[in-house]
């Protein structure tokens, strides 16, 4: 039956119509199963694989973008995020919850933006005698305050927001019209598994 399938030159599917509904149906000649297995037909024919494939296909928004409104900027990190509420997230999240999460990020950058502030400018007064080295703290302090804000968003995350389907983000992008880049926070819509998907 195999050699029979490669001398036709038939497709998987037509392969399974040809083969399979002869013997599933016994009453009827092959050249009228052969004639109804036509295009229109083939979802019929392959079942349920065709139809959970077009269900899975979902929209998701585009992320919404939060880019810091403060008055110092330190290596791309603002020192005050925007925390309007945006209306995107109206009937996703409690405005609380989220002016929660926001302040919480900014207390963090408030404490150690003015830092790195410092640190910097006596860095740079003693960069001639150290060799550069004197400007490792600032680095190690923004890095450290990166980490800080990375693990809060982790840890809201966990508790409350990848429950309702958002995930937020520090995300490094470029600013529009020049090569400078800076922080931004990020509130991904995740995609909505379907109830009805197949295990």
């Amino acid at each position: 039956m195999d050699e029979d399938i490669e001398e036709l030159n038939l497709s998987p599917v037509e392969a399974h119509v040809r083969v399979v509904s002869p013997l599933s149906f016994p009453d009827v000649d092959e050249d009228s199963i052969n004639s109804e297995a036509s295009d229109s037909q083939l979802p019929h024919v392959l079942g349920d694989a065709v139809l959970d494939e077009s269900l899975l296909i979902t929209t998701v928004p585009d992320p919404i973008r939060l880019r810091g409104v403060g008055g110092s900027t330190m290596f791309g990190l603002n020192s005050k995020f925007e925390d309007e509420f945006p209306s995107l997230l109206t009937g996703k999240v409690a405005p609380e919850e989220f002016q929660s999460t926001i302040q919480y990020i900014n207390t963090i950058l408030l404490k150690s933006i003015p830092f790195s502030v410092k640190y910097l400018l006596c860095g740079c007064l003693c960069c001639c005698c150290t060799l550069g080295l004197s400007l490792g703290p600032v680095f190690i302090l923004n890095k450290r305050t990166k980490y800080q804000i990375r693990k809060l968003l982790d840890l809201e995350n966990h508790r409350l927001y990848n429950k309702l389907g958002l995930n937020w983000k520090l995300n490094r992008e470029q600013r529009d019209g020049n090569n400078l880049r800076e922080y931004v926070l990020l509130i991904e819509f995740l995609p909505k598994v379907p109830l009805h998907r197949p295990d």
